[in-house]
């Protein structure tokens, strides 16, 4: 057993667990965010991403004791008041089915959101952002012009 404190989705959290607890089976089980899926089990499939300390990250793939004194951002703390503009154009172009992947997705393009690329994430960098994502329902079309329509809407140019 260990002792873990760290903020998950500005909360301070102090528990005691399972040295080989994951990231993903702690906010899962411990915390009941149970937003962050867990699909592959080995980093593959994206559906467990969320932010550790600003950056995306595969929590199937950490131990939850390596967040220590970290900050964790996760799928439940995107969406305030209103969605966010990511959430808001999967959903105007119906770019999810089952919606299994589409936190994992949303997490990892929060990213490139919230710290803009250069250059700007043209339809090559969106596809290359998405490879690292398995969706077992859509062809990723619907994903890829939401995700254009966002970043165009930033008024990047484009790559």
């Amino acid at each position: 057993m260990a002792n873990i404190a760290v903020t998950v989705n500005d909360e301070h959290v102090i528990r005691v667990i399972p040295v080989r607890l994951t990231l993903s089976d702690f906010l899962r089980q411990d915390l009941m965010l149970t937003g962050t899926h867990v699909g592959c089990e080995q980093g593959d499939c994206g559906a467990c991403t969320v932010h550790v300390d600003g950056r995306a990250t595969r929590s199937c793939l950490m131990l939850a004791v390596q967040a220590t004194g970290c900050s964790v951002q996760t799928i439940e703390s995107v969406a305030g008041l209103q969605l966010h503009p990511l959430q808001q154009a999967f959903i105007t172009h119906r770019a999810f089915q089952c919606g299994f992947c589409t936190p994992g997705i949303i997490m990892t393009l929060l990213e490139q959101y919230q710290h803009p690329p250069t250059p700007a994430l043209g339809e090559d960098a969106i596809r290359h952002v998405l490879a690292g994502h398995l969706c077992r329902c859509t062809g990723y079309q619907q994903m890829r012009e939401a995700i254009s329509d966002v970043f165009s809407a930033l008024h990047w140019p484009a790559s």
